[in-house]
């Protein structure tokens, strides 16, 4: 049977692709048409070439569990695009924008002046018990006084359509060529898509981010030497390294790659010698990056690298400490943050936030549990959370243990009525929760991709959209509709 959007139920859910049964949104009302207009052999040939595209184009993720060990699972993908309209999307690129730039200032002012603890807008015991303030780094200022410079931000949007910031990625930001690589196959898939809909393209940011690294060069020369640094293949986000090296024609390196000499400069060996090294997009955490400052035993980073980076004579994206503004404890405080910096009113929302280091709001989360999404403050990839309507009695109890032993490392969260988009579900569509993460780029300019990762939770209701979890992801569309 083909689709029938009519049968489509959005449920009490805000529907990035249909308002009700029946009725396309506006920009979205050829792409229904399209795919209910195809046969159900049609939508299998699309899905099966979609399949086939991921494997020839060899796109995986890495996934570690316990019976299997480390393996590598073919990218999921669902075949159905998420539509964003261009006049919607340039408000949010500007919120965007406006919230990096004002972390950035406030990365900057911890490892410097720390005013905006002085001023009473932030506490200083926030700061003192993070667990990605460097000490380190106090005292330096990189060039431009940027330390994110690719930065990726989860943005959700809620039942009543209202966008938020659920969260910043400030360290090593991952996905990104899961974005890219979500076009190649759809325009492999749905050429005739792209020949109907003006859709705005994110081809270009590899250049971009040639462009943006290449311009942090301490070197003044044409073309500085830049370097993706990787823990190795056996890291989850081994494909993305090796692919965002490969198209910005950078080398992808390990850690015994490269050397810091005497003159603290950093070289790469060669068949032909050392060579000195600009720039180094590292995609290795702090903690492993240098076994002279951090973790002695660390295998994976450079002796002498943090030497290097202070004498400025090498350029390291992100930089070590940026993750300083990734705590989840940090992102409550960003409205202020940006109004402090900016003298601005924040243009992106963030999701009401209760900070368990307070004991009033302590007392609402514990007394609330069973309601809230509590999250420890400095973990990723959905770990570590619990979704209070969907655990168990028990598993509110050792949640409310957990923040009674460590408030400073918990922040709770309503549960939002997340987005969802068509999903193929067999020959049938249904509606999927999801997210989108896109990512900025900071140097002399800021840029932000058109559109982002789309991430889907596959599993009917559930909101965890991490691939690791069971995710998928959709290609994200921004099109413009008045220029078409």
């Amino acid at each position: 049977m083909p689709i029938n959007w009519n049968k489509y139920d959005t449920g009490p859910f805000h529907d990035e692709l249909v308002k009700r049964p029946g009725e396309p949104r506006t920009y979205a009302t050829d792409l229904c048409d399209f795919i209910q207009d195809l046969s159900d052999a049609e939508l299998q040939e699309y899905k099966a070439a979609a399949d086939s595209a991921i494997k020839v184009m060899g796109i995986t993720f890495r996934v570690y569990n316990d019976e299997e060990g480390s393996i590598d699972r073919a990218w999921p993908f669902d075949i159905v695009p998420r539509l964003i309209e261009l006049k919607e999307w340039q408000q949010i690129e500007k919120g965007l924008k406006q919230r990096v730039k004002a972390l950035n200032m406030f990365i900057d002012d911890l490892y410097n002046e720390q005013k905006i603890i002085q001023d009473g807008i932030f506490p200083k015991d926030l700061l003192t018990h993070s667990k990605n303030f460097l000490p380190q780094c106090k005292g330096f200022s990189p060039p431009l006084g940027i330390w994110a410079h690719i930065c990726g931000s989860d943005l959700v949007r809620d039942q009543n359509g209202t966008v938020y910031v659920l969260e910043d990625n400030l360290r090593v930001p991952s996905g990104v060529s899961y974005m890219l690589e979500n076009r190649q196959v759809m325009k492999r898939v749905f050429p005739e898509m792209f020949r109907q809909y003006d859709i705005l393209p994110v081809d270009n940011y590899p250049s971009d981010l040639y462009d943006m690294l290449a311009a942090l060069s301490p070197r003044d020369i044409p073309e500085p030497e830049i370097v993706v640094l990787t823990p190795g293949t056996y890291n989850s986000a081994y494909f993305e390294h090796a692919y965002l090296a490969q198209q910005m024609g950078a080398e992808l390196v390990v850690g015994d790659d490269l050397v810091v000499d005497e003159d603290n400069c950093v070289y790469m060996r060669t068949i032909n010698g050392l060579s000195q090294v600009d720039v180094i997009y590292r995609r290795i955490d702090d903690a492993f990056i240098d076994p002279e400052v951090f973790n002695t035993e660390s295998t994976l980073g450079v002796p002498g690298l943090m030497r290097a980076w202070k004498a400025g004579k090498v350029a390291l994206a992100n930089a070590p400490g940026s993750g300083v503004a990734d705590d989840k404890v940090v992102y409550s405080y960003v409205p202020q943050i940006i109004e402090y910096y900016l003298d601005e009113e924040p243009l992106l929302s963030n999701v009401p936030t209760y900070r368990c280091v307070n004991p009033d709001e302590k007392a609402y989360v514990l007394a609330n549990i069973e309601k809230m999404v509590v999250k420890p403050a400095n973990e990723s990839g959905g770990y570590g959370m619990l979704i209070g309507p969907h655990a168990t009695p028990k598993e509110h109890d050792e949640f409310r243990k957990l923040i009674e032993d460590d408030p400073r490392n918990y922040v709770a969260q309503p549960m939002l009525l997340l987005s969802t988009a068509p999903t193929m579900v067999g020959n049938e569509v249904e509606g999927r929760h999801l997210d989108l993460r896109p990512f900025i780029l900071s140097s002399k300019d800021v840029c932000v991709t058109m559109g982002g990762l789309t991430r889907v939770a596959l599993v009917k209701g559930s909101t965890v959209v991490n691939s690791s979890q069971g995710g998928g992801s959709k290609d994200t569309w921004i099109v413009d509709m008045e220029g078409s």
